[in-house]
């Protein structure tokens, strides 16, 4: 049985001093004129963001906030776990395991965790556990090889059950809907349900593209496109994680540019990250890296996905009843019935709005998904 101990997130102040003199001396490089974010992170606006980051934004107050959804830590394997175990006060809540994945942090569910703990009607109620994933943020960096998604996955699993759940429901998006996924294929008696809000499978034999509808279709040029336009971050990580992990552990200006281009180009807010996300909450999982030093860490995610290969996904058909939130500016839309090849599909839903990081972007939709899933399994 696994032991757990109470662990409050407190970064020293030193670290925080750090911070702020290399924000203070940092070096940045020139940018074409009227180039805009056609080759990546738009410079003036990074130096509004770095003199927020300097001059405003407040961890102190994360750190606060953080703590107040009981975070605890264990170790399986060898490796540190750090959750965030948010009891709900009512009786029967349905316990939740939450991952989630890259660029991201437990910082995108902070703004779901009141509704989920605390809802309007008590049959709505989660008491919910959100590791953070070897390698990233306050679980800490790895230090062996081998933490691939179904590793990881089996890990979580440990974790639910010294945390004294033995039937839970899981969601993920990003990563952790391949850990989320890898959880409903190792332990389907133990799950409730499995709700993902990305979801990528491969065309089934025998489907043909041009027997899509045309939406359909539509959203399978869109992600070849993504492909060529926006996937160069994954070959680099997949291949050199440790190269590209001394320029992000050296400087929080390049980590901010490397991490918060990819919450602008992976939700549906055009051109203004800002009208999708709180600069506070973008700023709080930059730091998250920072502090915790696992920029480099987590991009080995990558590099053992790689060489896991199908070892990384599950291995059979997914019976667990499944329920998929088709986010309008997910970055994959993947066709229902392709899906169902893979997965038990009882639930679809398609949300008016939101991306990538639903949990962070439209915390209210997200909420709203998952309550309307999980009301289908309870009994």
């Amino acid at each position: 049985m696994l032991n757990f101990r109470s662990d409050p997130v407190a970064v020293a102040e030193s670290v925080l001093a750090d911070l702020w003199d290399r924000l203070d001396r940092a070096r940045l490089p020139n940018q074409i004129e009227g180039i805009g974010w056609d080759q990546g992170t738009e410079l003036g606006w990074l130096q509004e963001v770095i003199a927020y980051w300097r001059n405003d934004f407040d961890w102190r107050a994360v750190e606060a906030e953080i703590n107040g959804w009981g975070p605890v830590a264990t170790e399986v394997e060898g490796q540190r776990i750090h959750v965030l175990h948010a009891r709900s006060p009512h009786p029967g809540a349905m316990p939740l395991l939450l991952s989630h994945g890259w660029p991201g942090s437990v910082i995108e569910f902070l703004d779901a965790l009141a509704p989920l703990t605390h809802p309007d009607d008590p049959a709505d109620a989660f008491d919910v556990v959100a590791p953070s994933l070897p390698g990233y943020g306050f679980t800490g960096p790895t230090v062996q090889p081998g933490w691939h998604p179904r590793r990881i996955a089996s890990a979580f699993t440990e974790v639910m059950a010294g945390l004294g759940y033995d039937r839970y429901g899981v969601q993920g998006g990003d990563w952790g809907s391949i850990v989320s996924q890898n959880v409903a294929d190792l332990v389907p008696d133990r799950l409730t349900g499995l709700h993902l809000n990305f979801v990528s499978v491969p065309r089934p034999s025998g489907e043909r593209t041009a027997e899509l509808a045309p939406e359909e279709q539509a959203s399978i040029e869109g992600m070849r496109s993504w492909n060529e336009a926006e996937a160069g971050y994954s070959g680099i990580q997949r291949t050199k994680p440790q190269t590209v992990g001394y320029g992000l552990d050296d400087s929080p200006v390049g980590l901010a540019a490397w991490l918060l281009e990819k919450f602008r180009s992976w939700s549906d807010a055009g051109d203004d990250v800002l009208a999708a996300f709180s600069l506070d909450r973008l700023l709080a999982n930059v730091t998250t890296y920072w502090v915790t030093r696992t920029a480099t860490s987590s991009a080995r995610l990558y590099w053992e996905m790689a060489r896991a290969g199908r070892e990384t996904v599950p291995h059979a058909y997914v019976g667990v009843p499944t329920g998929i939130a088709n986010f309008p500016g997910e970055i994959t839309r993947m066709p229902r019935r392709w899906v169902e090849h893979r997965y038990n599909v009882t639930y679809w839903s398609e949300p008016r709005r939101g991306g990538h990081f639903a949990a962070m972007q439209v915390p209210d939709l997200f909420v709203e998904d998952l309550r309307a899933f999980f009301r289908t399994v309870r009994a």
